[in-house]
């Protein structure tokens, strides 16, 4: 089974390249952050021709997260009961005998900002969150943008980054305990060197140059770890025309898992 995530930034504009990579790729189940799109106006039929249920939680213009998959999707949450958060950036829902969560989380703008407070605010809560959800869904797989670099291994120039957004203390203490509730970075599963990234930005040739830094996590629970085949991250994405500045990350777990 292939699990991926992906900023798409903007379904709008990137289903096009959805559609030619999940037929290429064919994952089984696709979380997709950043769709930007208000419920009303999400590509369904399309994606069902390209062979996907779905479901999704937008809003025009900003965030929007959906999880696609090939067998029916159930038991959808969309962000966190009693969370009172206009911002669309939380969905659940259980595919087959796994748990889905799809997380875009909040970027901070720069540190000491009242985003940034909000942000470690957001992971607290969604950490609260997520201990409920492995207790009752021990297959658990939490995914999406983590706007986290989780360590310096994954920063392209991390004395250029030390403590900045994205990268700072708090930021990665906070993810540190997400983790802790008993969910493993898949990726550091099969490898443990620094250079690999997922997201480049589009001034300065990044990509080009691989300045970029890892923020798209496939995280997987305790009980699915001895079921980890295979982590990649699929850069070729990132080299169409118009592509997102981020790039699909997979996880494979052994077949019927």
């Amino acid at each position: 089974m292939k699990i991926a995530s992906w900023n798409v930034n903007s379904l709008n504009v990137r289903l096009p390249h959805v559609e030619r990579w999940c037929a290429e790729a064919m994952p089984d189940i696709l979380a997709l952050q950043e769709t930007k799109l208000e419920d009303a106006k999400f590509p369904v039929a399309a994606l069902e021709a390209a062979g996907y249920h779905s479901v999704y939680s937008g809003q025009k213009t900003y965030n929007g997260v959906a999880i696609l998959a090939r067998t029916p999707i159930s038991e959808v949450e969309h962000g966190i009961a009693g969370f009172d958060d206009p911002q669309r950036r939380i969905l659940a829902a259980t595919v087959g005998d796994l748990r889905i969560v799809n997380l875009y989380v909040v970027n901070g703008q720069a540190v000491g900002s009242e985003k940034y407070a909000y942000k470690l605010d957001w992971l607290a809560k969604v950490g609260a969150f997520l201990a409920e959800e492995i207790r009752r869904h021990p297959r658990l797989v939490v995914m999406g943008d983590f706007n986290i670099a989780p360590d310096d291994r994954d920063v392209h120039d991390p004395a250029a980054w030390h403590e900045q957004i994205l990268c700072s203390t708090p930021e990665r203490d906070a993810l540190r305990r997400v983790l802790d509730i008993g969910l493993v970075d898949s990726f550091r599963l099969f490898n443990q060197d620094g250079g690999h990234y997922s997201w480049w930005d589009y001034r300065q040739g990044a990509f080009r140059r691989n300045l970029g830094l890892r923020i798209d996590l496939v995280l997987a629970s305790e009980a699915l770890r001895a079921h980890c085949r295979a982590a990649s991250i699929e850069r070729e994405p990132r080299t169409w025309e118009r592509a997102s500045d981020h790039t699909p990350v997979v996880l494979e777990l052994e077949d019927g898992r």
